[in-house]
């Protein structure tokens, strides 16, 4: 079978804050036969601009993320992180609508998807010989994941095959962690306190992690996590998986 041919989406906010998670990410998948291939001209799939209500300004980059990515049907599009990935399926198809552009979208629409999903559906796998992390976890169902791009079930395969990784599902995992972007700006305290009971939530189960497919989640959670002391580690998926070997 040949190697499928990957390109690297690597949103800003991991290229950023979480590059760790991105190498990680490239390790597991040229751990299973992926080619990976990096467009370092790539930027941000606009999502900002586009939640802050500048559709313009988002449609520019929205044009740009078509040229950056533009290649044949067998070339995958791969990101870690679903958020990115729902605003290029999802946002993209309105946002390209009066482009002279728009026509390109659908063969692009096709082919991006989010890290575990690509794993686990296009690529039929859900274990990665190797990966080990001794503990308990719990698990995050970010919104766009799970509400956008309509992934549950994809990394919890994936973690539950992790040697030494026992799941605790805690109440409310699909309720929204408070995060939202600018939300988290202009709400402060609501945002908090969407944060302190995930939290609360993820506690009572008594896990070690905290783990999610989406970085922005991560760190608000985290960011209340240190804020309040608990005794709760939060990790991107792509890190666990990359764990142990």
């Amino acid at each position: 079978m040949p190697a499928a041919l990957v390109d690297l989406f690597i949103p800003c906010f991991v290229d950023q804050l979480f590059p760790t998670t991105a190498m990680n990410m490239v390790k597991v998948l040229e751990s299973v036969g992926c080619q990976v291939n990096y467009n370092p001209n790539q930027t941000c799939c606009g999502q900002p601009a586009y939640n802050a209500g500048y559709r313009q300004e988002s449609q520019c980059v929205a044009e740009k993320f078509l040229t950056d990515f533009a290649g044949p049907a067998e070339r995958y599009v791969v990101a870690p992180s679903a958020s990115c990935v729902g605003m290029v399926r999802n946002s993209y198809q309105e946002l390209l609508t009066d482009s002279s552009r728009k026509a390109e979208f659908p063969a692009l629409q096709r082919r991006v998807f989010e890290f575990t999903e690509f794993l686990v559906d296009v690529l039929g796998i859900d274990q990665i010989p190797g990966a080990k992390l001794e503990g308990t976890y719990t698990y995050h169902d970010a919104c766009s994941a799970l509400r956008e791009c309509h992934i549950r079930e994809e990394p919890r395969r994936l973690l539950d095959s992790v040697a030494g990784l026992e799941r605790l599902e805690m109440a409310e995992t699909e309720t929204c962690c408070g995060f939202g972007g600018t939300f988290a700006v202009k709400f402060e305290p609501i945002s908090v306190a969407m944060a302190q009971q995930k939290v609360e939530h993820a506690l009572a189960t008594g896990a070690q992690y905290l783990i999610s497919t989406d970085t922005s989640c991560l760190m608000h959670l985290d960011a209340y996590i240190r804020k309040e002391g608990k005794p709760l580690k939060t990790l991107h998926v792509a890190d666990v998986l990359a764990s142990g070997w």
